[in-house]
């Protein structure tokens, strides 16, 4: 199939890669010819959407306005290979391109990938030009491929821009694939909370449960044990950071930390299906400080206002401002006013979800994905406060998908600090 092709076969009803069109603009934008995307597994998030939930070594893609055309490298994957076809993607079997031929004649792994390289621009039709690449291939290969597209007379750029681009705004089936890893985080979520909750106070504060100290590596396995369940993994593993490690932001937690009775505890959950979800709950056992208790009631203020304003049309920079301001109102350090800052309020207020943790739109002054928000793009909103000194830290984040008229949340959970109150 060529590109002008695509039309008649809609009207057939044939099966076309539902993001051909958008990909055809954005090459249209960057005067290119085609996408190609070279990856060392399916896992690669540039890759999935173009494969699906199948698994596959190495391969790479052709496409364009027209279509997309996935070469795959063994027979043993062909089943793998049609559950891609099935969505739409032209298939390039290993014959097509001599795999075998070139195996046995000892060809090195570049001249092997140029080869399913050349013969997938060949069926989709794609004559020397500008060619955008993406893909995580190892170092090696990306240059060895660029060069070798050179030599026959291609222009390689650049393709992160592009794919990022192509990946934002979610297709109704991939919103049901984050949504389905969401409804296995506030499982996991309701789990850790009844754990805790069912804790009780030793010595020096510490927490017991079952007879046993209830550490940071405990609570983990529990929700790796849900997600498991699921289907789900853990591939950026998970966040249970108590008291001084929670006050850092993004410290994971040490494995044999105690949890202690009146300290906060940030529980930042992201499974991975085939697309990823991401939620984060503060917890406290027991009384909590009166400046944990009014951080935590300032955190949930301004994750009410930002969901509530969350809509097409809105900036995620507008959002973010937003709370810096309600913030600095009550006296914390903000990081449009205090660049730097480790007290306070020191990260941006979302980012976008999907084939990757973070991706567009982004919540950033400037810069890629900045624009408005629109329709299919799923975002966190996940504000909070933290005091190093002190040894606190405070973070509420839901994930939700931008509709026509506001948004769905897919982490619909408590807020409560306590976890009895769940």
């Amino acid at each position: 199939m060529v590109r002008g092709e695509r039309s008649a076969n809609l009207r057939l009803g044939v099966i076309v890669w539902p993001r051909s069109e958008l990909l055809g603009d954005l090459l249209a934008e960057e005067s290119a010819e085609a996408l190609v995307v070279m990856a060392g597994s399916s896992r690669d998030p540039d890759l999935q959407p173009f494969v699906g939930g199948a698994r596959l070594g190495d391969a790479c893609v052709v496409a364009h306005g027209g279509g997309a055309w996935l070469a795959y490298f063994t027979s043993m994957e062909r089943e793998e290979a049609a559950r891609a076809g099935a969505g739409g993607v032209e298939l390039v079997h290993p014959a097509d391109f001599g795999m075998e031929t070139l195996r046995r004649e000892g060809k090195s792994s570049e001249e092997i990938f140029a080869a399913a390289v050349k013969a997938a621009c060949d069926w989709a039709g794609v004559a020397p030009g500008r060619v955008a690449l993406a893909g995580r291939p190892a170092a090696g290969l990306a240059v060895a491929m660029a060069r070798m597209l050179e030599e026959a007379g291609w222009k390689p750029v650049s393709g992160r821009g592009l794919m990022l681009a192509l990946r934002r705004t979610k297709t109704e089936s991939e919103v049901e694939g984050i949504a389905s890893a969401s409804r296995a985080t506030v499982e996991a979520f309701e789990s850790v909370a009844r754990m805790l909750a069912r804790s009780s106070l030793r010595e020096d504060g510490e927490l017991w449960l079952e007879e046993e100290r209830l550490t940071v590596a405990r609570v983990k396995a529990l929700a790796a044990r849900v997600f498991a369940g699921h289907g789900l993994e853990q591939p950026e593993s998970s966040i249970v950071a108590p008291g001084e490690e929670g006050a850092t932001g993004h410290s994971t937690g040490t494995p044999e930390r105690v949890l202690r009775a009146g300290e906060s505890i940030v529980v930042d959950l992201f499974p991975r299906g085939l697309l990823f979800a991401d939620c984060t709950r503060t917890f406290c056992v027991g009384e909590a400080p009166a400046a944990l208790a009014k951080a935590h009631a300032l955190v949930l203020e301004a994750l009410d206002v930002s969901l509530d304003a969350v809509r097409p049309g809105v900036r995620g920079w507008t959002l973010h401002e937003r709370v810096c301001r309600l913030f600095e109102n009550k006296g914390f350090a903000v990081p449009d006013k205090n660049p730097g800052t480790q007290t306070g309020y020191f990260h941006l207020l979302g980012h976008g979800v999907g084939y990757a943790l973070h991706e567009l739109p982004s919540f950033r002054k400037t810069g890629p994905g900045t624009d408005q928000l629109r329709a299919g793009d799923v975002v966190t909103i996940e504000p909070g406060l933290y005091d190093p000194d002190a040894g606190w830290g405070v973070r509420l984040e839901d994930l939700v998908v931008v509709t026509e008229d506001g948004m769905t949340n897919l982490t619909p959970l408590p807020y409560a600090l306590d976890p009895r109150h769940w």
